[in-house]
């Protein structure tokens, strides 16, 4: 039996909505194949975007979504992007040497806005500082944020159909520095970023570190410690940055879909290394920002499973399907994101579509498009975006897992926002049932809750042939001061109250 109290007087702060965000790149078919079909496709759309995608997306409030890449930013030039779609170039991309893919950049920024506010998500742009110079991001800045009428550039963006500016509040300073980033050492990231940053700042970077454009410095892969530690000596302090980011993936834990119950633990086991792996850099961080003026952000994380296993069959790159294991992983995930909103701002989940960690697998028939478990996660979640945390104290069981410790088998997160509760309840076990109860001080645990459950077999998941095999279902629970169910094996469950 697990037994969950929670401390309604006790916060660990605001859950920033930034935290429920996702990822897009210009890989596979992210963008062509799966969310751009252009607005000459017999596909329903909306100014060239997949019409049912986008409702879909709508539906879950994506709070921010990161473009245009991942690596495929190292070698984007923002100005292949914009103006008349038929002139635009044609460009070898990053990920040419994988699939052999030519980028036609006909999603570019002004399109990418235009997907943005389709889908309600705060666009946030990571600038390639691996081979432009700092005048061509000086630039797009302007490009994007300048009135119309007061520059040339502005005019320009004016001129491709938009007046009002983009007002681009996110902007990455690079992104795997480390890797195909450039190759380069923390020392020289750090040198590198305060280049970027010192020529960019007239344009909407803050100098106070509270106005203007957040820049977001490239932080470390996974736990790299001894990164975060050299690059923020080296840094210094000098310029504001609102954010210092890191990426981190689960895998090599079996088969995407045909994987066994010791490969089921072993990856949430491996999803669970994300409050370490946090708690490390923000340690490390406290020696150069005691005051805590630098937040971290997670603008990678997700599944990483081999690909293939996907509708495309391998067509699109690194494209894999989403079963209840990954829904999971996804749950404890934001569960952990939630519980440390005193250090953590920012989360984008790879990607959004076809591709790594998914909510949605898109063809390219009208009716080919489906949402993955992961995809309910975040719609069962989404009431925790701007909610004041509630602190909660979990007895539960805990797995032993090869050469990792121990898991806990039971996640929790719970929240209040406008008068009413969410508390959001993962049951790790791969095939039992865990009797749950929670209890609360206070008024907390009154009336009748709606409760939402996500639960199927592991394995399971959704395909365009059987496009519902895994979804919510829901019911109201009578409280009467705790909560006191059997939740079923390898499920999420919401409650809602108030």
């Amino acid at each position: 039996m697990t037994n969950i109290t929670l401390f309604p007087s006790v916060s660990k702060g605001t859950i920033d909505k930034a935290v429920y965000g996702h990822f897009s790149e210009h890989i596979g078919g992210v963008f062509y194949g799966g969310l751009w079909v252009g607005e000459d496709s017999p596909i329903r759309n909306y100014r060239g975007w997949r019409a049912d995608a986008v409702d879909a997306l709508k539906k879950v409030s994506p709070a921010v979504l990161r473009w245009p890449g991942g690596c495929f930013s190292e070698t984007y030039n923002w100005r292949d992007g914009i103006g008349p779609r038929d002139k635009r170039p044609r460009r070898v991309n990053w990920w040419y040497y994988q699939d052999h893919r030519v980028e036609t950049n006909q999603v570019g920024t002004n399109e990418f806005v235009h997907l943005c506010r389709l889908i309600g998500a705060e666009p946030y742009f990571a600038a390639n500082i691996t081979s432009t110079t700092p005048m061509d991001i000086r630039d797009w800045i302007e490009y994007c944020n300048f009135p119309a009428g007061t520059t040339t550039l502005a005019d320009m963006r004016a001129e491709n159909g938009d007046v009002e500016p983009f007002n681009v509040q996110y902007w990455g300073i690079g992104n795997e520095n480390w890797g195909g980033g450039g190759n380069m050492t923390p020392e020289m990231y750090a040198r590198e970023m305060l280049r970027y940053h010192t020529v960019c700042w007239p344009v909407g970077l803050s100098r106070d570190g509270k106005n203007g454009v957040k820049a977001i410095g490239c932080g470390a892969n996974s736990d790299d410690m001894d990164w975060t530690d050299r690059m923020m000596r080296e840094y210094n302090n000098r310029v504001p940055l609102y954010a210092l980011s890191f990426h981190y993936y689960c895998g090599s834990a079996g088969d995407c879909v045909n994987f066994n119950e010791e490969e089921w633990y072993r990856l949430l086991s491996q999803a669970s290394y994300m409050q370490k792996i946090m708690d490390h850099h923000r340690g490390v961080m406290d020696r150069y920002d005691p005051q805590r003026k630098i937040t971290l952000a997670c603008d990678e994380w997700g599944c990483w499973h081999p690909d293939g296993s996907g509708p495309s069959k391998g067509y699109n790159l690194f494209e894999q399907q989403s079963t209840m294991r990954d829904a999971l992983v996804a749950s404890l995930t934001l569960d952990i994101f939630n519980n440390s909103c005193d250090i953590i701002k920012m989360a984008n989940v790879a990607q959004i579509c076809n591709n790594l960690h998914c909510l949605i697998l898109a063809g390219t028939g009208e009716n080919e498009m489906i949402v993955t478990p992961t995809y309910h996660v975040f719609d069962m979640y989404q009431k925790h975006q701007d909610a004041e945390h509630i602190s909660s104290v979990v007895e539960c069981g805990k797995k032993q897992v090869e050469g990792r410790g121990d898991l806990p088998l039971v996640s929790v997160s719970a929240s209040k926002k406008d008068g009413k509760t969410l508390i959001t309840v993962s049951n790790l076990n791969y095939s039992a049932e865990e009797r749950v109860k929670i209890c609360s001080g206070g008024d907390l645990l009154k009336g009748s809750a709606k409760v939402t459950q996500l639960y199927a077999i592991p394995q399971a998941h959704n395909t365009f042939d059987k496009p519902d095999a895994v979804k919510p279902n829901g019911f109201t629970y009578d409280i009467n001061g705790k909560i006191d169910l059997y939740l079923p094996p390898a499920s999420v469950t919401a409650f809602e109250i108030g």
